[in-house]
């Protein structure tokens, strides 16, 4: 290595005393030197260079640091601190290149970054061909709209139920996102119900033009078994009674999970309805649907979201028309399901339900 010694340790008169154009000129001359021989060089060798190149961008122009950025960006073994140093760049041409590309960024560079930059920093991390969890989901948290979605469309993006949670929420008022995260084959199957039962009916049309077969299958089933159930036209059955008891309790101030659950243990079909309609704020007559459906996806979802525990969920399954879905295999099922559905996630369909209903109805 005389050659690369050579000119390494002529480097201190131009550190030290050097001008900007003359430093460029020497970052390229050391850039070169590295880049043809980075294959063969060891941990000593790269130290070294990660030395000089360092004090050599201190004062340069960003259009050398830039082109430097574009060099080691593909790098497996690039001077490690120097390309931290680029992705820490307030300039986008420098730190871009690298955010997107380089190996060298672990997980807390990356992660220093994606909590401390701007959108353009954040849009070249998601582009990435791998993003760890905790760097996706805060990009998914500070992201825009153009950021969230590309991170959104990369399958070398991996996020945690919480992040995905932020990615749903965000895709309730963005139609593109939500048909982006519908394809993701990650995506939790609780999340995916909510999102397809809550986008627009353009959105699900498309969804559904698009998806392949197999996901098509899934998406008619969520729309068919969630979407559609609390729109299904049944027979009016006479509440005055139900909503007079039900408003005696209120005034007295015991209308409360225990009281409704004695309603159901009862089988008192139409003071359970009014009973929850009052507690979950959701019209008697989409309660009403709900309880009649072939399936309890809808009703726990809204005992979720109340707060409700699982003896009180069972009891509202057990009194429905029937005893539809009361067998112990239902149960069990039913009870698996409860139990992985988060609040927060049936929160926002009740609410999607509830705006849909005064919509229809306003």
């Amino acid at each position: 290595m005389s050659a690369e010694t050579t000119l390494l340790t002529a480097l201190d008169n131009v550190v030290q005393r050097g001008s900007p154009d003359r430093r460029a000129e020497m970052l390229q001359r050391v850039t070169s030197l590295f880049v043809e021989g980075a294959d063969r060089f060891n941990d000593e060798h790269v130290a070294l260079f990660d030395d000089v190149i360092s004090r050599l961008i201190v004062e340069i122009e960003a259009k050398a640091r830039a082109e430097l950025s574009v060099r080691l960006a593909s790098i497996g073994n690039a001077p490690p601190e120097v390309v931290r140093r680029l992705a820490l760049d307030e300039n986008i041409s420098v730190a871009g290149p690298v955010l997107q590309h380089s190996p060298c960024l672990n997980e807390s560079d990356l992660l220093d970054v994606a909590r401390s930059k701007g959108q353009a920093h954040l849009l070249a991390i998601a582009n990435r061909e791998t993003i760890a969890e905790r760097v996706a989901d805060v990009i998914v948290r500070r992201g825009d709209r153009d950021v969230v979605r590309s991170v959104a469309a990369n399958p070398g993006a991996r996020l945690s139920e919480s992040g995905y949670s932020a990615l749903v929420k965000k895709a309730e008022t963005d139609g593109v996102l939500a048909e982006t995260v519908c394809r993701r084959e990650d995506l939790p199957p609780q999340l995916f119900r909510e999102l397809v039962a809550c986008a627009t009916e353009i959105v699900q049309k498309r969804l559904l033009a698009t998806a392949k077969p197999e996901a098509q299958v899934e998406i008619q089933h969520v729309l068919d078994q969630v979407s559609t159930e609390v729109q299904t036209d049944t027979k009016p059955r006479d509440y005055r009674a139900a909503k007079q008891s039900v408003a005696e309790l209120e005034r007295a101030g015991k209308l409360d999970e225990v009281a409704l659950t004695a309603f159901a243990g009862q089988r008192r079909y139409e003071e359970t309805v009014v009973s929850l309609s009052v507690l979950c704020k959701v019209a008697i007559e989409v309660l009403d649907r709900m309880m009649v459906s072939d399936r309890s996806d809808p009703l726990l979802i809204l005992c979720k979201a109340a707060g409700f525990g699982w003896p009180t969920t069972r009891a509202i399954i057990q009194a429905r028309p029937n005893s539809k879905g009361s067998s112990e295999q239902s149960l069990e099922t039913a009870l698996r399901n409860f139990e992985r559905l988060g609040p927060a996630t049936a929160q926002r369909v009740v609410r999607f339900w509830q705006t849909r209903h005064s919509a229809q109805t306003g």
